[in-house]
């Protein structure tokens, strides 16, 4: 995956998500599991905006708040879900850790 297929990937799954019915962020909102691979998909563009900004000192702002979007916000759709009863996909829980995770890492630049 290349930088710019990354960026959009990241964009459409946080910031885009309501243009966007099967971003990660709607379906957990609507009490739904991810799409089949679609953590993974999440997880490589982020690896990929690591290894890219690595050494920057600033972060487009636009990626920043899809960033912030897909760390936060993935969290309170999952615990409100878990509240209301949904069964969610198994290390679902543990996905979301390794989002959150990766978004620090962008952030921190380590």
């Amino acid at each position: 995956m290349d930088y710019q297929t990354a960026y959009h990937l990241l964009m459409t799954q946080g910031m885009d998500a309501s243009q966007h019915p099967e971003s990660l962020l709607n379906h957990l909102q609507q009490g739904r599991s991810p799409v089949p691979g679609q953590v993974t998909q999440i997880l490589l563009a982020l690896k990929v905006m690591f290894d890219a900004s690595r050494d920057a000192t600033t972060i487009d702002r636009d990626l920043a708040y899809s960033l912030f979007l897909l760390a936060t916000q993935s969290r309170e759709y999952f615990e409100q879900g878990d509240r209301a009863g949904v069964e969610w996909a198994p290390l679902l829980k543990e996905d979301l850790d390794r989002i959150a995770a990766a978004v620090a890492s962008i952030f921190r630049g380590r």
